[in-house]
Order: C-alpha cells, then sequence, then structure tokens
C-alpha cells in the first residue's frame, strides 16, 4: 500500500507541474495589454531595498572595524 501511495503521488507531481508553467491567456484582441506602457511597477520596492543594502553594508564595515581595533 506503501508503495502504490509512493507511485500515485509522484505520478500525480510530475503530470500536475505541467499547469504550473503554463502562460497565461492572451488579451482580447484590439485591447492594450496594460495601459500606460511601462507596465513594470518598479517604484518604492527597489529603494527601499537599496537602502536596506546599504545600511546592511555598513553595519558589517562598522563591525569589521571595531573587530580589527579590538585586536590591535
Amino acid at each position: 500500500m506503501k508503495k502504490f501511495k509512493l507511485i500515485l503521488t509522484i505520478t500525480l507531481l510530475l503530470f500536475g507541474s505541467n499547469i504550473m508553467f503554463s502562460a497565461p491567456p492572451p488579451p482580447p484582441s484590439g485591447s492594450p495589454g496594460c495601459w500606460p506602457p511601462p507596465c513594470v511597477p518598479i517604484d518604492g520596492g527597489v529603494t527601499f531595498l537599496i537602502a536596506a543594502g546599504a545600511a546592511y553594508g555598513a553595519k558589517k564595515l562598522i563591525d569589521a572595524r571595531k573587530k580589527t581595533k579590538s585586536i590591535i
């Protein structure tokens, strides 16, 4: 019974994964895909990631300087 469940699970995962990789249906003809034309929503998220990366780098730099000063 365990072997049957394992084979069934593997089969369902293999054939069910094709559904996850399918593309969405195309928009109706005559209508634009999105409006206004730059359809990529890049706004505050990128700024937040850059600020977080800079803060993390500054923290690592400060910690490294403290560590080298305590050794000397």
